[in-house]
């Protein structure tokens, strides 16, 4: 079994055994209707950790000019096959974040921003927002609390898909707020396989509101995976939604023990949960993850397709009663 970079032979089949493709197109409808609130108008987006460009290219169908960033050289092979001319995709790794030209909106889908540690989201937020105009909108999604839970109940994910055997095993820390998987694929045809890790991190809402607002940030509100619907316990994946209403630098004293890489003065449980229609208006608000920006997303896909009513033909998933 062979062991290679993350997002390097994962990215050749990812949209075939990872992606489950008519969320691209529900989520694309959220964030349309949501952009038609806005006076001033969405026309350019930027999309951060963009992958395989199945976002950028339900947005560019809506209308929008879309400029894709991401880290992995071969995710984006395969976003220029299928987009050709009709996005600019770049490849950068977060945090270090630096596109020409001002954008209406920046998104950041399927989990990407949890692939950073805590101080590299605070960074990239801080560049995502030196990319907005005035205004401007940010539409992120981040795993849970909840989410965390259920991969430690469930730690070994395991079938099969468009020729390939996966099998998925996780590890989670929860002290210190971290997934470590181990992803194995075989192609049936041959019996090749190969090996990827990948790490992501579980933030508290905390961390998340006091990044936001450090990055000059506002209107903050949290729902469950890109709906209208508040973000409760039982919310997996969680739709961040902001707006920059304020120069960077103009924000909150920020206690750097937040962001620091030992979790070990944080709460335990600090929810992502807490009352999603919260808006952050001042800088009053109390303090409550080099990186490729791509997550572990076949667990993510795996976790988030267990719900009940949810499971992926070919998959063996546990069973949640």
């Amino acid at each position: 079994m062979t062991a290679v970079e993350a997002y390097s032979r994962l990215a050749g089949i990812y949209d075939e055994i990872v992606v489950d493709l008519p969320s691209y197109d529900r989520w694309a409808a959220f964030l349309h209707e949501l952009w038609h609130s806005d006076a001033a108008a969405v026309h350019a987006v930027l999309d951060v950790c963009c992958g395989t460009g199945l976002m950028a290219q339900e947005l560019v169908a809506r209308g929008y000019r879309v400029v894709g960033v991401d880290g992995s050289a071969t995710m984006l092979s395969r976003a220029r096959r299928l987009l050709g001319p009709k996005a600019v995709l770049i490849q950068q790794t977060l945090p270090d974040l630096n596109v020409d030209g001002i954008f209406d909106a920046a998104i950041s889908t399927f989990d990407g921003l949890n692939y950073l540690t805590p101080a590299q989201l605070r960074a990239t937020l801080v560049a995502i927002s030196r990319q907005l105009r005035s205004g401007g909108w940010l539409v992120f999604d981040l795993h849970t609390d909840t989410m965390m839970d259920f991969t430690k109940s469930n730690p070994v994910v395991s079938g099969n898909s468009d020729g390939h055997q996966f099998a998925i095993v996780s590890a989670v820390d929860v002290r210190a707020r971290t997934c470590d998987t181990r992803i194995d694929v075989t192609r049936t045809a041959d019996g090749d396989t190969f090996t990827e890790r990948h790490r992501q991190y579980f933030f508290t809402d905390q961390q998340v509101r006091t990044a936001l607002v450090e990055a000059g940030f506002g209107e903050i509100t949290v729902t469950d995976e890109y709906s209208h619907e508040p973000a409760d316990a039982s919310t997996l994946r969680a739709t961040w939604t902001a707006r920059r209403v304020r120069e960077i630098g103009n924000a909150i004293p920020v206690d750097e023990d937040l962001f620091s890489a030992d979790p070990g003065h944080l709460p335990d449980r600090s929810s992502m949960n807490a009352d999603p229609r919260c808006r952050v208006e001042s800088a009053s608000v109390q303090r409550t993850g080099g990186p490729s920006c791509r997550p572990c997303r076949p667990s993510r896909r795996c976790w988030q397709s267990s719900r009940p009513g949810r499971t992926p033909a070919g998959t063996t998933a546990p069973d949640l009663r």
